[in-house]
C-alpha cells in the first residue's frame, strides 16, 4: 500500500493529485462552455475564430497548423462560421490564388460575448472563495499557465 502523504521524488507528483487536477480542470472548461452555450459553437469553432481574430488575416493552411488539424479539417470547421456571417475571405494580395480568412465585425462580436460570458462564470467562483483561497489562486496562476505552455501573464 502507497502512502499518498509521502513526499514524492523530484519532479514526481501523486497520480491521485494528477486526476484531481484533471477532473477540476475538466469540469471548469464544462461550466464555462455551458455558459456561453447559447452561441452554438463547438469548440473547435470557438478556437478557430479565435486564432483567426488573434492572428488574421491568414490562409486556411497557417490557420490549420496554428490548431493542429488538417486543412480539410479545417475547411468543415470554418464552414459554419462562414454561413452564419463570423468569418469571410478575402484575396490575398500576394498570391491572387489564395484567400484569406478574416474575422468579421459580427465574429468579433461574438468572441467578445463568449469571453465576457466565460469571465463571469470565473469571477462569480472566485468571488466565493475566502482571500487565503484567493491569494492560493493567485499563486498557483504561473504554475497553471506553465502548464497550459503559456509565458506568464498570457
Amino acid at each position: 500500500m502507497t502512502d499518498r502523504s509521502a513526499p514524492t521524488t523530484a519532479g514526481a507528483v501523486d497520480p491521485a493529485v494528477i486526476s484531481r487536477l484533471r477532473l477540476a480542470i475538466a469540469r471548469l472548461n464544462r461550466q464555462m462552455v455551458r455558459a456561453s452555450a447559447g452561441q452554438d459553437l463547438t469548440f473547435a469553432q470557438v478556437s478557430a475564430l479565435a486564432r483567426i481574430e488573434q492572428f488574421g488575416p491568414l490562409r486556411l493552411g497557417e490557420l490549420a497548423v496554428r490548431e493542429g488539424v488538417a486543412a480539410p479539417s479545417m475547411t468543415r470547421t470554418l464552414a459554419p462560421l462562414t454561413a452564419a456571417g463570423l468569418v469571410g475571405k478575402a484575396p490575398d494580395p500576394q498570391d491572387g490564388r489564395s484567400w484569406l480568412i478574416e474575422i468579421t465585425p459580427s465574429g468579433v462580436a461574438m468572441i467578445a460575448d463568449i469571453r465576457r460570458e466565460r469571465s463571469q462564470l470565473l469571477a462569480d467562483r472566485v468571488a466565493g472563495l475566502t482571500p487565503q483561497q484567493c491569494d492560493a489562486l493567485r499563486a498557483a496562476l504561473p504554475v497553471l499557465e506553465a502548464l497550459a505552455g503559456e509565458p506568464e501573464g498570457g
